[in-house]
């Protein structure tokens, strides 16, 4: 991450829904392939625990790959494409900790549509999750 002087620009709306559409097709990919194991394995999903279990396994994939890019880099794959990196709103890396509460407070946000609605109205035109979690997407410069 290169210093500056200066505070990272908020990134705008239409980028960040951007990046989640690509982030929803790169995940489709990985759901699949994670789909696929454990069908391979259980050889049921259909009914019953196994598949409450099932979607308890899907759910904590996608929570293993956005806490590790998030907490590592804070970018995934598509922030990266849409230069884009999640921050904490001091400015900071995200800690593992955080990074699982954002994805958590996202799972119903983004899932019942409520979260991206609220940028609509907030302040910052941040999503709800990131107002609760205390992060920010915030673009990132160019490095040349």
């Amino acid at each position: 991450m290169k210093s500056s002087s200066r505070p990272a620009l908020l990134a705008g709306l239409w980028r960040r829904l951007a990046s989640l559409v690509y982030e929803s097709i790169l995940l489709f990919g990985l759901v699949f392939i994670s789909g696929y194991l454990f069908v391979a394995l259980a050889r049921d999903a259909q009914h019953g625990l196994i598949r409450l279990t099932f979607q308890g396994y899907l759910l904590a994939v996608c929570g293993a790959y956005f806490v590790f890019c998030w907490s590592r880099s804070g970018q995934t794959l598509a922030m990266k494409t849409w230069r884009l990196r999640l921050q904490t709103d001091a400015g900071a890396k995200v800690a593992p900790g955080r990074a699982l509460l954002r994805y958590l407070l996202a799972i119903p946000s983004v899932g019942l549509g409520l979260g991206l609605a609220w940028a609509l109205v907030d302040r910052d035109r941040q999503f709800l999750h990131d107002r609760l979690a205390g992060t920010r997407i915030v673009r990132v410069e160019s490095e040349m």
